[in-house]
């Protein structure tokens, strides 16, 4: 048993096909997902022709200079997208090479949890963007969740967790 098992199961969220259901109310950090690096070759020869582009993050490439894509391990890469009822933003740590996923707002037990691809990265219709552009908001347009490291509420746990 993972201690993920406490908070999140995987699930049939709504009509949607996977995803993340919270099962106890909000703790503030979520999930700690180590991430698989792809080296830029690879995701150009293999990785944006398969299934897998559409679970990657973009990631400094290793001379910092360009992005290349990771992987998340865990449950990182099982979030559903909405940038209407976003509740869960996600940070890179470059230096321990992990996805940090915390709580944006309190959520209740049995909600879905669901982050935010950024709109370049969405390869489907975003139904949450044409209602916001319909309604006047604003739209999505990055790929970071919204949160730095030094902005997130990470007490109580060590650099190992992170």
């Amino acid at each position: 048993m993972s201690n993920n098992d406490a908070v999140l199961e995987g699930g049939q969220p709504l009509s949607r096909t996977a995803g993340l259901v919270l099962v106890m109310n909000t703790p503030k950090v979520v999930e700690v997902s180590p991430v698989l690096i792809f080296p830029e070759d690879e995701v150009e020869k293999h990785v944006q022709h398969t299934v897998l582009q559409h679970y990657t993050y973009y990631w400094p490439s290793e001379s910092g200079r360009s992005m290349t894509q990771a992987l998340a391990l865990g449950l990182g890469s099982m979030f559903n997208h909405s940038t209407r009822d976003q509740n869960v933003g996600w940070i890179r740590n470059t230096e321990t090479e992990v996805i940090v996923y915390t709580t944006l707002r309190d959520i209740k037990a049995g909600e879905e949890l669901c982050i935010s691809y950024g709109s370049a990265r969405l390869w489907f219709p975003d139904a949450d963007a044409q209602a916001n552009t319909s309604e006047g908001l604003g739209d999505d347009n990055d790929d970071t969740g919204g949160s730095t490291l030094a902005e997130l509420d990470l007490s109580g746990l060590s650099k190992m967790d992170i």
